[in-house]
């Protein structure tokens, strides 16, 4: 019964810590302070406001698919660390598999962020890559 409980604390526990990495890292430390950015030291046209509302709208589509498929990994970890009871070939898999969404869901963003800059002018377009810089490397002078 203890092996039993210590194996779910510890898939709760992996599928937490996964699932906090991938919101804090992906979603809003980097395309969210860019998002703010955009929209509030940017001056964009009403033609670059609608299309960056249609790159949004379709980036938030693709994340709540990519999030829900990050969900269904966290659970084939939890079920095989239930199985397994130790890091065996399930785990592993399983592991590989959140791996592998996260990459996904980075992939997704890096993807996301192209599709801003390429509506904004080339001035835009330099103050942009700058934040960009600034938000990858957590260089937060300048």
């Amino acid at each position: 019964m203890r092996d039993l409980f210590v194996a779910v604390l510890l898939a709760i526990l992996a599928g937490c810590l996964a699932a906090i990495a991938t919101d804090r890292w992906l979603n809003h430390e980097h395309s969210g302070s860019l998002h703010r950015f955009v929209h509030e030291e940017l001056v964009l046209t009403e033609e670059q406001s609608i299309r960056l509302e249609a790159i949004e709208a379709r980036h938030a589509l693709e994340r709540s698919a990519l999030e829900s498929s990050l969900r269904a990994a966290n659970a084939r970890l939890a079920q095989a660390m239930d199985e397994e009871h130790e890091y065996g070939p399930e785990v592993g898999a399983a592991i590989d598999g959140i791996h592998e969404r996260m990459g996904e869901m980075q992939k997704a963003t890096v993807q996301h962020v192209i599709d801003m800059r390429e509506i904004l002018d080339p001035e835009q377009q330099r103050l942009f890559d700058r934040q960009v810089s600034k938000a990858l490397t957590g260089d937060r002078g300048k």
